[in-house]
Protein backbone atom coordinates (compact mmCIF):
# COMPACT_ATOMS: atom_id res chain seq x y z
CA UNK A 1 0.00 0.00 0.00
CA UNK A 2 3.20 2.54 0.49
CA UNK A 3 3.14 3.40 3.55
CA UNK A 4 6.82 2.25 4.42
CA UNK A 5 7.31 4.67 6.92
CA UNK A 6 4.09 4.00 9.11
CA UNK A 7 5.07 0.60 8.55
CA UNK A 8 8.95 0.96 9.77
CA UNK A 9 7.14 2.85 12.87
CA UNK A 10 5.37 0.10 14.07
CA UNK A 11 8.23 -1.96 13.54
CA UNK A 12 10.14 0.22 15.51
CA UNK A 13 7.62 -0.07 18.27
CA UNK A 14 7.72 -3.69 17.85
CA UNK A 15 11.25 -3.92 18.06
CA UNK A 16 11.06 -1.55 21.52
CA UNK A 17 8.64 -3.36 23.33
CA UNK A 18 10.12 -7.00 22.63
CA UNK A 19 13.15 -5.41 24.31
CA UNK A 20 11.69 -3.98 27.33
CA UNK A 21 9.80 -7.62 28.19
CA UNK A 22 13.15 -9.08 27.67
CA UNK A 23 11.34 -10.97 23.87
CA UNK A 24 14.01 -12.10 21.53
CA UNK A 25 11.86 -14.85 19.33
CA UNK A 26 10.89 -12.90 17.24
CA UNK A 27 14.22 -10.27 16.93
CA UNK A 28 15.89 -11.78 13.52
CA UNK A 29 12.30 -11.51 12.23
CA UNK A 30 11.34 -8.11 13.02
CA UNK A 31 14.81 -6.82 11.75
CA UNK A 32 14.46 -8.45 8.56
CA UNK A 33 11.46 -6.25 8.13
CA UNK A 34 12.44 -3.23 9.39
CA UNK A 35 15.71 -3.58 6.48
CA UNK A 36 12.72 -3.94 3.51
CA UNK A 37 11.00 -1.11 4.89
CA UNK A 38 13.77 0.81 5.21
CA UNK A 39 14.65 -0.47 1.98
CA UNK A 40 11.38 0.02 0.15
CA UNK A 41 11.61 3.72 1.64
CA UNK A 42 14.50 4.99 -0.01
CA UNK A 43 17.03 5.10 2.94
CA UNK A 44 20.69 4.00 2.85
CA UNK A 45 22.73 0.39 2.41
CA UNK A 46 24.07 0.95 5.22
CA UNK A 47 20.80 1.35 7.13
CA UNK A 48 19.76 -1.64 5.71
CA UNK A 49 22.95 -3.63 6.09
CA UNK A 50 22.84 -2.52 9.57
CA UNK A 51 19.11 -4.17 10.49
CA UNK A 52 20.31 -7.48 8.24
CA UNK A 53 23.80 -7.18 10.41
CA UNK A 54 21.22 -7.37 13.89
CA UNK A 55 18.71 -9.81 12.56
CA UNK A 56 21.85 -12.08 11.78
CA UNK A 57 23.47 -11.51 15.12
CA UNK A 58 20.19 -12.22 16.87
CA UNK A 59 19.49 -15.55 14.53
CA UNK A 60 22.98 -17.03 15.16
CA UNK A 61 22.75 -16.10 19.28
CA UNK A 62 19.28 -18.70 19.12
CA UNK A 63 20.21 -21.18 16.87
CA UNK A 64 17.90 -20.02 14.58
CA UNK A 65 18.95 -21.30 11.37
CA UNK A 66 16.03 -20.31 9.48
CA UNK A 67 16.33 -16.90 10.14
CA UNK A 68 19.96 -16.86 9.88
CA UNK A 69 19.59 -18.53 6.35
CA UNK A 70 17.07 -14.98 5.72
CA UNK A 71 19.05 -12.95 7.13
CA UNK A 72 22.21 -14.05 5.05
CA UNK A 73 20.40 -14.33 1.98
CA UNK A 74 19.02 -10.22 2.26
CA UNK A 75 22.61 -9.30 3.20
CA UNK A 76 24.46 -11.33 0.79
CA UNK A 77 22.27 -9.58 -1.95
CA UNK A 78 22.90 -6.71 -0.41
CA UNK A 79 26.31 -7.32 -0.69
CA UNK A 80 26.15 -8.36 -4.38
CA UNK A 81 24.75 -5.31 -5.60
CA UNK A 82 27.13 -3.40 -4.19
CA UNK A 83 29.69 -5.22 -6.00
CA UNK A 84 30.97 -7.57 -2.94
CA UNK A 85 30.14 -11.03 -4.70
CA UNK A 86 33.03 -12.99 -2.87
CA UNK A 87 31.84 -11.37 0.71
CA UNK A 88 28.27 -12.31 -0.16
CA UNK A 89 29.54 -15.63 -0.99
CA UNK A 90 31.26 -16.30 1.70
CA UNK A 91 28.71 -15.63 4.34
CA UNK A 92 25.71 -17.46 2.41
CA UNK A 93 27.40 -20.47 1.72
CA UNK A 94 28.16 -22.37 4.96
CA UNK A 95 24.33 -21.23 6.21
CA UNK A 96 23.02 -22.74 3.33
CA UNK A 97 25.67 -25.78 3.02
CA UNK A 98 23.96 -26.27 6.63
CA UNK A 99 20.57 -27.50 5.44
CA UNK A 100 20.71 -31.27 4.79
CA UNK A 101 16.95 -31.73 3.72
CA UNK A 102 13.85 -29.60 2.26
CA UNK A 103 15.60 -28.11 -0.39
CA UNK A 104 12.00 -27.20 -2.22
CA UNK A 105 11.57 -24.73 0.49
CA UNK A 106 11.45 -20.99 -1.33
CA UNK A 107 13.93 -19.93 1.51
CA UNK A 108 16.62 -22.41 0.04
CA UNK A 109 15.88 -22.12 -3.49
CA UNK A 110 16.15 -18.49 -3.08
CA UNK A 111 19.57 -18.94 -1.16
CA UNK A 112 20.93 -21.83 -4.01
CA UNK A 113 19.66 -18.93 -6.97
CA UNK A 114 21.68 -16.18 -5.17
CA UNK A 115 24.52 -18.39 -4.66
CA UNK A 116 24.42 -19.63 -8.29
CA UNK A 117 24.33 -15.77 -9.49
CA UNK A 118 27.94 -15.21 -7.18
CA UNK A 119 29.26 -18.09 -8.85
CA UNK A 120 29.28 -16.82 -12.28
Amino acid sequence: MGRHADGLKQVEKAIHIASDIGESLYGPLLFQVRAKLIQASGHTNEAIEASLRRSLELAIMQGAKVFELRAAIGLAGLWRDQGKRDQARALLAPVYGWFTEAFDTSDLKEAKTLLDTLAS
